[in-house]
């Protein structure tokens, strides 16, 4: 397996742990009875907790084109320098922000989820 197939599957395992600690949170500040139902009306968290369920949504917004990018890449046979820094900086820069964010730091915040981005380019641009 590539490298950036790996930091793919790691990428998913944080999706994951973000999960937990966004239904951690949610536990935190909302009756049981009223996550297991139908939520008809958004939940809404405050603090720490509405941080996670932000930066666990995010991740997801972003994991869908760092996954299509890892994986044309490998369909498509490429697997350079720039594809692995691509997909590190991606991994390693969503690791930092899912912390930054839980942590409430807004503009270190911002900086690394740009780091991120470029990682995403990085790979975009081995496939033009």
């Amino acid at each position: 397996m590539t490298t950036e197939l790996t930091l793919l599957v790691w990428s998913v395992i944080l999706l994951i742990l973000q999960v937990l600690i966004s239904i951690a949170g949610a536990m935190s500040q909302v009756p049981l009875a009223r996550l297991v139902g139908n939520r008809d009306t958004p939940i809404q968290l405050s603090g720490w907790a509405g941080r996670a369920k932000r930066a666990h949504g995010n991740l997801l917004e972003n994991l869908l084109p760092f996954a299509a990018l890892v994986l044309v890449a490998d369909a498509l046979g490429i697997s350079n320098g720039m594809t692995v820094l691509g997909a590190q900086l991606f991994f390693w820069g969503r690791v930092a922000y899912a912390a930054v964010y839980l942590a409430g730091i807004p503009w270190l915040r911002t900086g690394v989820w740009t780091v991120a981005f470029i990682g995403l380019l990085l790979i975009l641009l081995q496939l033009c």
